[in-house]
């Protein structure tokens, strides 16, 4: 990148000259992508999609394993309580799920659902961020207290994220719960399906459980939003306490990010949301992962919130709430330090003034 130019006394001679000099290249090519030409709107979702798309691929093996242990809970034992056969439970912890997983799928095992994983995360974090700084913005004239602002935000952005994207995360669920014949050949677990991509799964649950199974899990994943409530308030109230009072999207007087302060209130805001939200996950991916046949005389394992937090608790104990929970911390925090620290080291400030941009 060349250097600044130096202030000259004589600027008709400054002004000439720079209109002599042909743009850059990429600038005469892709003309948006020029700082000064960029849009609010624009930015939030450029950089809300790159981030996700980094989160997701760095750690969908641990994504998959945790969505393994969470749904075999919903499959393994019929009557009775939990852990009454020794059959009962074919994955066991982060190390036991990881070898079962490489043993009988190899390296492709630590990958399903990558397709609709990076499909979801693009649009979830592109719909988040862009609402989420639309709706701070209107709220905030109108609401004294900032933290209010910040809750009411968080929950209008995570309810618009989750229901335009929750199609894609019942895809990519079904495709990371499900394991090889090999693997389930000695074990009580019995899959009800095995999809050969994104696209065979879409095309099945459409032709066998209709398009109402598009949207299963949806009651429990808008009771989520208690933690994305908790998590990006918390953040930006951590992030202006390691930070000096930067707020999110922003950066420092020295038009650069502070690293190490995005880290830790990354870190710390997720450890806490996710510990106080985490059951409400364990029930989303059970009535994912429920197929019902069109037709099928009976009622299904899990209906609705209240009956399937009775369920698992019946057949579990309060521990089956937790299934994969230590999993979930290894995969949500450095996701989460990525997805943020992408975010905010790739929100771009034009040369006109870094405030123009980020207080739209």
């Amino acid at each position: 990148m060349p250097s600044p130019p130096v202030p000259s006394t004589a600027p008709s001679e400054e002004s000439s000259s720079n209109s002599e000099k042909p743009p850059h290249p990429v600038h005469s090519i892709y003309p948006i992508f020029v700082p000064t030409h960029l849009s609010n709107n624009f930015i939030h979702a450029f950089s809300g999609a790159t981030a996700g798309f980094a989160s997701g691929v760095v750690t969908c093996p641990l994504d998959v394993i945790k969505t393994k242990l969470q749904a075999q809970g919903g499959w393994s034992i019929r009557h009775g309580r939990a852990g009454t056969a020794s059959n009962a439970v074919l994955y066991r912890g982060l190390f036991g799920t990881a070898s079962t997983i490489w043993v009988n799928e190899g390296f492709r095992g630590m990958y399903r659902g990558l397709g609709p994983l990076i499909l979801g995360y693009l649009p979830t974090w592109t719909v988040y961020f862009t609402v989420y700084e639309k709706a701070k913005g209107v709220l905030e004239p109108e609401i004294e207290r900032k933290w209010v602002t910040h809750i009411l935000s968080a929950m209008t952005a995570g309810a618009s994220s989750t229901i335009c994207t929750n199609p894609i995360w019942v895809i990519k669920t079904r495709l990371m719960s499900q394991s090889s014949a090999a693997a389930t050949a000695n074990s009580a677990i019995k899959i009800p399906y095995n999809y050969a991509g994104t696209l065979d799964a879409m095309r099945t649950m459409y032709m066998h459980e209709g398009i109402r199974s598009f949207y299963s899990g949806l009651a429990p994943a808008l009771l989520g939003l208690t933690h994305v409530a908790v998590q990006f308030p918390l953040y930006e109230q951590f992030k202006k306490m390691f930070t000096g009072g930067v707020e999110l999207g922003k950066q420092g007087k020295s038009g650069k990010s502070d690293f190490w302060g995005i880290l830790a209130a990354s870190c710390l805001s997720k450890i806490c949301a996710s510990s106080a939200t985490y059951p409400h996950e364990v029930v989303r991916t059970r009535l994912q992962t429920q197929r019902i046949e069109n037709g099928t005389v009976g009622y299904p394992r899990y209906r609705g919130i209240i009956q399937s937090f009775k369920t698992v608790f019946r057949d579990e104990g309060w521990r089956g709430f937790y299934a994969g929970m230590g999993t979930n911390m290894i995969r949500a925090v450095p996701a989460s330090a990525i997805t943020l620290l992408t975010y905010e080291c790739g929100y771009p400030s034009p040369r006109s003034g870094p405030k123009e941009v980020a207080s739209g």
